[in-house]
């Protein structure tokens, strides 16, 4: 059963998308800043993309978070999970050292994970039949807002920005006046993630004042056993559940692995490879982030009405063509890396990771849903920590690498693409009871 209302609880709930990709682009705008405070080489920044809310800090978070939704409700994540978002984000801000910076987005990557599952979960059980992907797109505008606006603060506090003059007076205020021009500069960095912070904090009071899943609580007075053993034994003896992680992990992880990479490495690639300085970078950044918001918006207006292959056919084909670029027209000029970046944003408002959320809450049963959520973010931000290293390994220090990487990019979108139109279920307009009782039966 969806609740009346379903709009106000999905955007109190979408916050966790802002914080899950404002933690990744916060750490990826301020990237070169903290490498030249810290004096760290390209295999420290790896490291860091490996750890954080991009990669593995997540996909501990989800498997963790994703039975723990399941076994205490979904209520449970959104009353205490924010807390420690609001922890790591704090030992960020006050890092002195590659170590402490490195716990920071640690401790902030697995609070992203624990609360992606319970947050899509939450947003489609709380959805009615007919709005149910426009929820599920709001979600994602909210993923599109958080980099926008994270890189509109960077580029405000960044060295030479309008606001850098009142950064300087913090930093002079916090760490003396004898402070080098490199730990100066890092406080722009320090500041951006001061705002997740406060966002954070809002989200929490928001979040916690919200009512349990009906669905959940519905399964919870059956009395059956709901622990995390119990549920991974139930997932993976149904072979109709092992089939469908199998293929939402695949569509996904193949597109994340580039996205993954394009989230913490994109402004640090247009100034090594493309040649802009970290200003024009950001800005490239934050524009195409807003044209994933605007194209959100419009497949929001779209998605519970058409074909749903359609749109996820469309948006993997523009993601190909984003990198076809890459290996034709090359990013050494303006052109294109306009052109890359402009057809990254417009694969980004009709992504993978939108049909992913949609379909991963839609084809498991309440008992398990967020759960299987988790296994799946897991898997896919797990090997998306790996490729981040192997990546750094391609590219090189200084961008040689870039022809290379990019036809891998090719090669893993074209599987996404291939399977996805292969697979996509057909459950537009149904209820969540009435694909689980065509998909399980009626003991689910």
């Amino acid at each position: 059963m969806a609740n009346s209302g379903s709009l106000k609880s999905t955007i109190a709930v979408s916050l966790t998308n802002y914080l899950d990709a404002g933690a990744i682009v916060a750490g990826a705008s301020g990237l070169t800043l903290w490498q030249n405070y810290l004096g760290l080489s390209e295999v420290h920044l790896g490291w860091l993309n490996f750890i954080s809310a991009n990669c593995l800090g997540a996909a501990l978070g989800a498997i963790i978070g994703g039975f723990l939704a399941d076994k205490y409700g979904r209520k449970f994540i959104f009353t205490y999970n924010l807390l420690v978002y609001m922890t790591g984000v704090l030992l960020i801000m006050l890092s002195v050292n590659f170590p402490m910076l490195l716990c920071g987005f640690l401790v902030t990557g697995i609070s992203v994970g624990v609360g992606v599952p319970a947050s899509w979960t939450y947003i489609s059980e709380s959805s009615e039949v007919n709005n149910r992907g426009r929820n599920i797109c709001i979600s994602q505008m909210s993923w599109g807002l958080g980099p926008m606006c994270i890189l509109l603060f960077g580029m405000l506090f960044a060295p030479g920005g309008y606001l850098f003059d009142w950064v300087k007076s913090v930093a002079f205020a916090f760490g003396g006046s004898d402070l080098s021009v490199e730990a100066i500069n890092v406080f722009s960095s320090r500041i951006v993630f001061l705002t997740l912070f406060i966002v954070a904090f809002i989200a929490w009071n928001l979040q916690r004042q919200l009512q349990e899943s009906a669905e959940f609580t519905a399964t919870q007075a059956t009395g059956e056993k709901s622990g995390l053993l119990e549920n991974i034994q139930v997932l993976f003896s149904n072979k109709i559940a092992v089939r469908t992680v199998a293929f939402l992990a695949t569509i996904y992880l193949t597109w994340n692995l580039v996205a993954s990479v394009m989230g913490f490495f994109q402004p640090h690639i247009y100034e090594t490879a493309g040649g802009v300085s970290n200003e024009q970078a950001n800005w490239m950044n934050c524009i195409q982030w807003a044209i994933i918001v605007g194209v959100t918006f419009i497949v929001s207006k779209l998605i519970d009405k058409t074909s749903h292959k359609a749109i996820y056919t469309f948006g993997l084909l523009v993601a190909i063509s984003a990198w076809l670029v890459i290996v034709t027209i090359g990013v050494n000029g303006m052109v294109g890396l306009w052109l890359f970046a402009i057809l990254w944003g417009v694969q980004g408002g009709s992504s993978p990771q939108i049909f992913y959320a949609l379909w991963g809450s839609e084809l498991f049963p309440a008992k398990f849903r967020a759960g299987a959520q988790g296994l799946m973010f897991f898997i896919v931000r797990g090997l998306s920590a790996v490729w981040g290293l192997v990546f750094t390994y391609i590219y090189g220090d200084n961008g040689e690498g870039f022809t290379l990487a990019a036809y891998c990019m090719i090669t893993l979108l074209a599987i996404s693409l291939v399977v996805g139109f292969i697979g996509a279920p057909k459950t537009r307009g149904r209820s969540l009871e009435d694909i689980t009782r065509e998909r399980y039966g009626d003991n689910y």
